[in-house]
């Protein structure tokens, strides 16, 4: 068996002119990871490129992958991803990971732009202020789950009702109202840090009827699923696909 001539060429496209250690160190082991990875995979999801590789960075920031996260960013580049996008995939994964297991991947990042030159800090994406970041980010539940979301910064017990209005003003109103992506990428994103953590199937499965509601189909969230498998497992795989049907069922009422 040898490593396949679409997995060779994908390879190169990802990392041109480099040539892994894992060849001599692990020669066995790296034919069976990129003729899946790299050739199986690519060739069985129809996905562009550039989806493809936001996804993989929002699944690696959500499993802590950052020696991946290291490799793949300038692959990422390499198919088009820009790095305001990086950077928004970064700041993003904070609400859903916490800055713990973020600021590493912060780190890397910007190790890595300045490697490359790019000088720090980017252009400003931001559209909210403090006066009206909670008002912006109630807009943006609305518009990604539903009107019913329009007064549940103010709802649920007393005691812990400051949780729902910081899900507005920070989660929504600082991170979704940025500049740099979309609602169906930053839902796709969020799926992404979600199905990778695991242990968080209930918001996973809020997250995967938002992703149909703004657009991106049961169809396009098996593919992601499907794309991210090689860097998260079958696990946590399976319980995103169960996610997904679920959420499916509902959506279809």
């Amino acid at each position: 068996m040898a490593i396949s001539e679409f997995a060779k060429n994908f390879h190169e496209k990802m990392f041109p002119g480099y040539k892994s250690k894992f060849l001599q160190t692990d020669p066995e082991f790296i034919e069976r990871f990129d003729n899946f990875a790299f050739d199986e995979v690519i060739n069985q999801i129809e996905l562009d490129d550039k989806t493809r590789f936001m996804a993989i960075l929002a699944t690696l920031l959500g499993c802590q992958g950052v020696d991946e996260f290291r490799a793949l960013v300038p692959a990422a580049m390499n198919f088009g991803v820009t790095p305001v996008e990086i950077k928004e995939i970064v700041y993003q994964a904070v609400a859903y990971l916490g800055i713990g297991r973020v600021f590493p991947f912060l780190k890397t990042a910007n190790e890595i732009f300045e490697a490359k030159g790019i000088s720090l800090p980017l252009e400003s994406q931001s559209t909210t202020t403090t006066e009206n970041r909670r008002e912006a980010g109630t807009q943006a539940q609305v518009e990604i789950f539903g009107e019913q979301m329009r007064d549940f910064w103010k709802s649920g017990p007393e005691e812990s009702r400051h949780i729902n209005l910081w899900l507005a003003d920070n989660c929504f109103g600082d991170y979704y109202t940025r500049k740099g992506l979309d609602y169906k990428q930053r839902e796709m994103i969020t799926f992404c840090y979600l199905s990778a953590q695991g242990g968080c199937e209930s918001q996973l499965t809020a997250h995967a009827l938002a992703n149909m509601k703004v657009g991106n189909d049961k169809e396009f969230l098996i593919k992601i699923i499907s794309q991210c498998l090689p860097f998260i497992g079958y696990p946590r795989s399976l319980n995103a696909l169960r996610c997904v049907n679920d959420a499916y069922e509902k959506f279809k009422v």
